[in-house]
């Protein structure tokens, strides 16, 4: 078990990645090793796993943990998933059996109080996986005007309120800055209106702070491209299997999934195909599995996965 994180939907992940000895496997997001333990667990003795992460504590916390168990099979870099056309190759992972993404944020990142991730943590507001690249959401709260961060909560946390809060940010930093998670949450406890009666209580700064990760690290874009070169490392009947957490994420991965499972991108009129695109996928599971009541109140945080997974046909 690792300490501190349960991996999400951890059974149906095996069964739906099925790693077998000898198969290379990549875990695109390793977060806190939980998934890429098992995965090595069920290809023993001599499956590989390719694990990557952006954010270099999470690499360092799972090759100390890892890595003396099990030595040359655990191969481990700290790179963003749309860098896995280059890293996977150069790894040694240019053809591979499985690939996991699991779009969560690991229990670690939420608890991190330097980072700003969770609501209730607290700490500076930078929510950057990789603390060298990109713009800290500090930055986009101080720089943005209003109908930019209106535009921004909407697009990207699908909002109710996004414009009053945006309006109250504005206000509020010509006082003083937003540096804080615990001050941004505040703000917007102040400003949003609170859940309707018998509706399952969530922070209502939570789609806020969603919309602010997922812009300061590009995740959607990221997302489209490391699932395009997933497909291209995949061996005939490899497998991908991602995990996501909101509607937008579920959405890309669903096109995706339906996109090269169809082939032809000619338009209905066209009578006779002439895109020669053949269909690269098949599903695994029709509608996506979502985890079980037992999981939930193990681990609430797995309340809103999904599951989705499709086996790469032959070319």
């Amino acid at each position: 078990m690792t300490e501190g994180h349960l991996p999400v939907m951890a059974e149906e992940v095996i069964s739906m990645l099925a790693p077998a000895p000898g198969s290379l496997q990549i875990d695109a997001t390793l977060g806190g090793g939980g998934h890429a333990e098992r995965i090595l667990e069920a290809s023993d003795p001599d499956g590989r796993l390719l694990g990557l992460d952006a954010d270099g504590a999470a690499i360092a916390r799972v090759r100390a943990r890892l890595g003396p168990r099990f030595g040359e099979r655990l191969s481990l870099r700290q790179a963003n998933f749309r860098q896995l056309a280059d890293v996977g190759p150069a790894a040694g992972f240019g053809a591979v059996d499985g690939c996991l993404f699991d779009l969560g944020l690991s229990s670690f990142q939420l608890a991190d109080a330097d980072r700003g991730f969770g609501i209730r943590t607290g700490g500076p507001l930078d929510m950057r996986f990789d603390a060298g690249r990109g713009v800290p959401a500090a930055e986009l709260l101080a720089s943005l005007d209003a109908a930019e961060l209106t535009a921004l909560f909407r697009k990207y946390g699908e909002e109710p309120f996004a414009g009053r809060i945006a309006r109250a940010i504005v206000e509020a930093r010509r006082v003083a800055p937003i540096r804080t998670a615990e001050e941004l949450a505040a703000l917007i406890e102040r400003v949003a209106p609170g859940r309707a009666p018998g509706r399952r209580r969530v922070h209502p700064a939570t789609r806020v702070f969603q919309a602010l990760r997922i812009a300061v690290n590009e995740e959607l874009e990221a997302l489209e491209s490391g699932l395009a070169a997933a497909l291209d490392l995949l061996r005939p009947g490899g497998r991908l299997v991602v995990l996501s957490y909101h509607s937008l994420e579920d959405r890309i991965v669903k096109r995706f999934f339906q996109a090269e499972r169809r082939g032809c991108t000619c338009p209905p009129e066209v009578p006779v195909c002439v895109c020669g695109r053949a269909p690269r996928l098949r599903l695994v599971v029709g509608k996506g599995l979502v985890p079980g009541a037992a999981e939930i109140t193990a681990n609430p945080r797995a309340r809103s996965a999904r599951l989705r997974a499709a086996e790469r046909l032959a070319a």
